[in-house]
């Protein structure tokens, strides 16, 4: 699944945040859900370190543990709240609603009122900072998390057969 995000990362880095975004976010939640929480988890910590070491993600480097966390509270509250099989789609779909607002929230505040206070950034690189961190986490958080509540039931059953 690692191996995917960056591939996709790459391959997608033309084409702006949204659709690298939700990309990413769809990857996370799949592995949290088809693949095992701890799938999840591998996925959510090393794939910011890759996209930086590639030069797909924020080329600084305090910004990477702070996407870490995000992907971690993302991963974790999906596959802890609607990584069961049988689970009835409001309970999945609320884990999606709170999974994406806590990343948007931990990014947001992680990146945009954190790092971009403490760092010696100059205007224009907290204006970047503060536009992609910020509501575009959520919009990406969610749409990458709906694809994957639509992706998993499918993948599990193409796996039993």
């Amino acid at each position: 699944m690692t191996a995917l995000l960056i591939v996709l990362q790459a391959a997608t880095k033309p084409a702006g945040q949204y659709v690298t975004g939700t990309c990413v976010n769809a990857v996370l939640a799949v592995s949290a859900l088809a693949v095992g929480l701890w799938s999840g988890i591998a996925v959510a910590l090393l794939s910011p370190v890759f996209a930086f070491l590639l030069g797909i993600g924020p080329q600084l480097p305090p910004v990477v543990p702070a996407i870490m966390a995000g992907n971690l509270i993302f991963v974790l509250l999906l596959g802890l709240l609607a990584g069961g099989k049988d689970l009835p789609l409001w309970r999945r779909a609320a884990a999606w609603l709170l999974a994406a607002a806590a990343k948007f929230g931990a990014l947001y505040l992680l990146v945009v009122k954190l790092l971009c206070t403490v760092l010696p950034l100059k205007e224009p690189q907290i204006a970047a900072f503060t536009a992609m961190f910020s509501y575009p986490q959520l919009v990406t958080a969610l749409a990458g998390g709906a694809i994957a509540l639509v992706l998993v039931p499918l993948l599990r059953r193409a796996l039993k057969r």
